[in-house]
């Protein structure tokens, strides 16, 4: 979990333009966590909604600094959300915020890890 939200944080500020917020925030439900990332950005395309989280796709994207991405940390959040069971979706609006979100069970004690 801690590479998901790192490689998720780590991408925001790069795309917030200075003065934007950044906002972590989780939500415990009866059987999942559901945890989020949200950040005053400059938004993605439907294009990029559509490629984002495809291993088959590239899409790369400028930062606020023109910075470029390779869309590679947003594919291994996938694949490792979705290892644990979980689900990862983005919701973003262009020139104002993009909110990335991702849904995990909760672990139980008597679960067996391996």
């Amino acid at each position: 979990m801690s590479i998901i939200i790192r490689n998720l944080t780590s991408n925001a500020p790069k795309f917030t333009p200075e003065n934007g917020t950044i906002t972590i925030g989780a939500n415990k439900k009866a059987n999942h966590w559901d945890i989020w990332i949200k950040d005053t950005d400059i938004g993605l395309p439907e294009e990029a909604i559509n490629k984002i989280f495809n291993k088959n796709e590239t899409f790369t994207t400028y930062g606020t600094n023109n910075e470029k991405g390779t869309g590679l940390r947003l594919v291994l959040c996938k694949e490792m959300v979705e290892n644990n069971d979980g689900e990862i979706w983005v919701d973003s609006f262009l020139g104002e915020r993009t909110c990335f979100y991702f849904s995990v069970p909760k672990f139980n004690e008597h679960q067996h890890i391996g």
